[in-house]
């Protein structure tokens, strides 16, 4: 990975003949330290949702349907990889979760009719912990 403690874990899928099951998140999980809410999200065809920072929170993202292209940004400015890019594709056949420490600027969109994702926080969502832009460096979200 480019940027510095942005991490995608591949997660097995376990087939079933009536419907797979796509795991997402355990106690036994060396990456899962608290919960404080997990919440999901659509994104339609052709839309970017983002840009978004968490100041304090962790993200543990990952798909529940379709297929997704994220961007991340990293704004920690003593980063050793501040300012450095990253693009990571999450579907069926590329199923994982990706977590994302504080100070990451993130986005995402589909090329699917509709993409659901589940973002898994280490503490309960607060407007004030997080910070949203429509443009970052080159690129604008309308």
């Amino acid at each position: 990975m480019k940027i510095s403690g942005l991490k995608k874990i591949k997660i097995k899928i376990i087939n079933n003949k009536k419907g797979d099951i796509l795991k997402f998140i355990s106690k036994k999980n060396n990456f899962f330290k608290s919960f404080g809410e997990i919440y999901f999200t659509e994104v339609n065809y052709k839309q970017t949702k983002g840009w978004n920072l968490h100041k304090k929170n962790k993200c543990l993202l990952t798909i529940c349907y379709g297929k997704v292209v994220f961007n991340f940004i990293d704004g920690r400015k003593k980063s050793r990889s501040f300012n450095k890019e990253e693009k990571i594709i999450l579907d069926k056949k590329n199923y994982g979760i990706i977590i994302v420490p504080p100070g990451i600027w993130f986005s995402f969109t589909t090329k699917n009719k509709i993409s659901v994702i589940a973002n898994f926080l280490n503490n309960p969502h607060s407007d004030n912990e997080i910070l949203k832009m429509n443009k970052i460096k080159n690129y604008e979200i309308k």
